[in-house]
């Protein structure tokens, strides 16, 4: 196709546009609440995922020791430990620092209850914090750490704890969350491409008159239809534009307004600046490629062009 050919197709495209406002005016803001619709639950279904994803990050597996346990011994398993595939992170945590913690988690009655405890009486062991890099994965790390005592006659590990069941039904619970949030998403995009390419339809099936007269003086098929496309497609980017433009400012406000209150909640919102080009991608792009779909489909099959 030549380039003054594709000019005039995007002339006629947003001349057409101009020339049927009202129905332009119509698609585009059909585009703009179904896109604003699956805009709002994508930005719910990653806001969730990413708190999911936080709460499962939290989660760690702690490796207490023998109290007569040496320092070379220690060292030994810390690398066994680290060999492991999963295990992202080892840190040792020694008995006074796992006192110190223990102090702290109690908050105000932490001093009460454990007044008397110093270096030398205190009860706690020695241990390791084991972090991972797929949470899910959880139990298969912590029985895989478990099993370094076997062929060891010092049997250095006394326990290997995560949470278990707590933190199986929390995984469930997140998958699930995770699960619900891309069926609902799936389900309005679905929702929202019906909706707009039907619109897209009825806009060129009311001219079908003008596709006529086309016709009947001798214009080809791709004559007709490359301003449809062009048609299509502008009105998807303006919609999709706009939409994406209401959506990310009002999501801006949202965090700016409920921060603390959201913060005091222990829920965080995800920034902005990390999940806009997502949103805008998703949005243009779908809105875009809509718009183009409809006019094809109109003009290839409904018009019989």
């Amino acid at each position: 196709m030549r380039i003054s050919t594709l000019l005039r197709h995007i002339r006629e495209g947003f001349k057409n546009i101009l020339r049927n406002g009202w129905m332009s005016f119509a698609s585009i803001s059909s585009i703009f609440f179904s896109l604003f619709l699956l805009g709002v639950f994508v930005l719910l279904a990653l806001n969730i995922n990413s708190m999911a994803s936080n709460i499962e990050s939290q989660v760690q597996i702690r490796v207490y020791l023998q109290t007569d346990i040496d320092q070379q011994k220690t060292n030994e398993l810390e690398n066994k430990i680290r060999k492991l595939a999963d295990v992202s992170k080892v840190e040792f945590v020694s008995k006074e620092e796992g006192l110190e913690l223990l102090r702290k988690n109690l908050g105000k009655d932490g001093d009460a209850l454990l007044d008397g405890y110093d270096k030398d009486s205190n009860p706690l062991p020695d241990s390791f914090t084991v972090e991972v890099f797929d949470p899910q994965n959880i139990a298969v790390t912590a029985s895989e750490i478990s099993a370094l005592n076997n062929g060891d006659e010092a049997k250095p590990i006394t326990s290997v704890k995560y949470g278990q069941g707590t933190v199986e039904k929390l995984f469930k619970i997140t998958n699930a969350i995770r699960n619900i949030g891309l069926v609902i998403v799936i389900g309005l995009g679905v929702t929202a491409m019906f909706l707009i390419s039907t619109t897209i339809k009825m806009t060129i099936l009311a001219r079908r008159r003008e596709i006529g007269i086309m016709k009947l003086v001798g214009a080809t098929n791709s004559f007709i239809r490359w301003p449809f496309f062009v048609e299509g497609a502008l009105i998807g980017l303006v919609a999709s534009g706009i939409t994406t433009i209401v959506v990310l400012l009002a999501y801006s406000q949202l965090v700016s307004m409920n921060e603390m209150e959201l913060g005091l909640l222990m829920i965080k919102l995800m920034p902005v600046e990390e999940l806009g080009w997502k949103i805008t991608a998703l949005l243009m792009g779908l809105g875009t490629l809509i718009g183009v779909w409809g006019s094809t489909l109109s003009v290839r099959k409904y018009l019989k062009v």
